[in-house]
């Protein structure tokens, strides 16, 4: 059986289809995915299943289920999450609530050992769930061009996780943020930089797979490189699951 692999819907937006309500009848907030997370945990092997924003209670049981988790992109983290003090004038919309949500399941699923990629700001995520903090602007980070296509270079640390993935030192990305990892958190290592030194990948090597990236990779799995983070993750999930079976 393929290993089942949630996504996170970190996106939030007004619905505004009048026929998914009645006449008069205020818009409700929607959940929003890109299908290019999908698309390449199922071109890995995966199985993926979308994870709505939940209540803390529902976490545990909803991660019973999962062999593997994928953190997406989405807005900014607010700064109450790692306690920074001030707020950059250059900081975007924030969804609390959701960050709470996110933040648990990350730390949840971390202590139970589940294979965990984090995009984005699906990493950040993950190193502020470690305890570290964020930059809440870095100039220079977002491209204009699409998303398809890579259009800087990073550095990847010789015998990282992610260099034995990727298989290589250098590696072209594309760029769709403007918050970065600042202060690792507990555990973590920095995998990759970009050539300004803005942190673009971080791991836990004592782990079998947790890896954030802070480029978009799941629309690059044309090329190769990026294409076997998600075969990582879910080769890490499959083991999972049959770990899982084993002790059942």
């Amino acid at each position: 059986m393929r290993p089942l692999i949630g996504v996170t819907t970190s996106e939030m937006r007004r619905g505004e289809l009048a026929t998914l309500r009645r006449h008069g009848e205020p818009a409700q907030p929607e959940m929003a995915l890109g299908m290019t997370y999908l698309r390449a945990i199922e071109r890995a092997g995966g199985l993926p299943v979308v994870l709505p924003p939940l209540p803390a209670e529902a976490v545990a049981p909803l991660l019973d289920r999962l062999d593997g988790l994928c953190l997406s992109g989405g807005p900014d983290l607010d700064p109450d999450a790692y306690g920074a003090r001030t707020r950059h004038a250059e900081l975007g919309p924030t969804e609390p609530t959701l960050d709470a949500f996110e933040l648990e399941l990350a730390r949840m699923a971390d202590g139970r050992g589940l294979p965990l990629l984090g995009v984005c700001r699906g990493a950040q995520t993950l190193n502020v769930a470690r305890g570290g903090t964020l930059h809440q602007h870095v100039e220079g980070h977002r491209q204009a061009e699409l998303a398809s296509v890579p259009t800087h270079e990073i550095t990847i640390v010789l015998h990282s996780q992610v260099g034995r993935i990727v298989g290589c030192t250098r590696l072209e990305v594309n760029s769709f943020h403007h918050q970065a990892v600042d202060r690792l958190g507990a555990g973590l290592a920095v995998a990759a930089c970009a050539d300004d030194g803005t942190v673009e990948a971080i791991e836990d090597r004592s782990r079998a797979f947790f890896v954030g990236v802070q480029w978009h990779a799941e629309t690059l799995i044309d090329l190769p490189s990026h294409r076997s983070l998600f075969r990582a993750l879910v080769r890490a999930a499959g083991q999972t699951r049959t770990r899982d079976l084993l002790a059942a």
